[in-house]
């Protein structure tokens, strides 16, 4: 559904994205991670027109972006990084209005608009204007936003930034019923949780580059099972094992206060690249 060849984008001196091949398959659900400025909002933007990329193809249901923009446009949504509605306008003129964009008839703007409402629980809220809504609230209209005119491809850029653990986890039930019901996505994140939790694989990006692609538990697999974590000179250092067992043996062996937890895609990303997805 997603195909992409040697994509490159420069921006002055940054090197943003450094020849990327990915490919995503019908239906899957797909995480890119990696920490603020590594070139996910950048492949974003590319892959749904808002940028073009300076070499490379991206292909969305074999549709060229660069050569037929239009086409490929109409077969995906996108559901923005940053809060972009008309907060001015109501719940339900919001989603009107995007329809109106895709020139949906206006019966069947109505019927969307209402079964859309429902499936977020936010019918009651139709007539709410935007800015009185709760940040949770927000970010379930953006998802339905873009999924007025019935994409094939969804794309998502950081749902649920800024949201609480209680709150994310609903858009989490939302995204992945959307994903259920066929429809591929493509979600970029740097919440550790959220790609293991949604993603049926994962691609890691660092510096424009992509360093490893696998589903989450395989990636985990390589590094073993348990985490043993131990401060050292103010300095945190972590050393993964096959099983609880080694694991429980090696911290009491170390001196000082430890921690023993499961190995996650922190800590694979971390010994892939020397960095941390979430950087301090």
């Amino acid at each position: 559904m997603i195909a992409i060849q040697q994509l490159t984008k420069t921006y002055g001196h940054i090197q943003a994205l450094s020849g990327v091949d990915l490919s995503v398959q019908k239906g899957e659900l797909f995480a890119l991670l990696g920490p603020n400025g590594a070139g996910k909002t950048t492949m974003v933007r590319i892959m749904t027109g808002l940028t073009r990329a300076d070499s490379g193809t991206v292909l969305l249901n074999d549709t060229d972006i660069s050569r037929h923009p239009t086409d490929a446009k109409r077969q995906v949504g996108l559901v923005p990084q940053v809060l972009n509605l008309d907060t001015e306008l109501t719940v339900y003129r919001n989603l009107d209005l995007h329809g109106r964009f895709f020139s949906l008839p206006r019966d069947q703007r109505r019927e969307r608009i209402e079964e859309l409402l429902a499936y977020v629980e936010l019918s009651d809220r139709a007539q709410t204007l935007v800015k009185h809504l709760s940040g949770g609230m927000k970010r379930r209209l953006l998802i339905v936003r873009a999924m007025m005119h019935q994409p094939r491809i969804l794309f998502m850029d950081e749902p649920t930034v800024g949201l609480d653990a209680a709150i994310r986890r609903r858009v989490w039930s939302i995204i992945r019923r959307i994903q259920n019901e066929g429809t591929t996505i493509f979600l970029t994140t740097h919440y550790i949780e959220e790609a293991e939790y949604l993603a049926g694989r994962v691609a890691f990006i660092d510096r424009g580059q992509i360093v490893a692609i696998d589903q989450p538990a395989t990636l985990v697999r390589r590094m073993g099972s348990w985490a043993v974590d131990r401060l050292v000179d103010n300095e945190l250092q972590t050393e993964c094992f096959p099983d609880r067992a080694a694991a429980k043996q090696a911290a009491a062996d170390f001196p000082g206060r430890v921690t023993i937890r499961r190995v996650n895609l922190e800590d694979v990303f971390l010994d892939l690249t020397g960095r941390k997805v979430v950087e301090e």
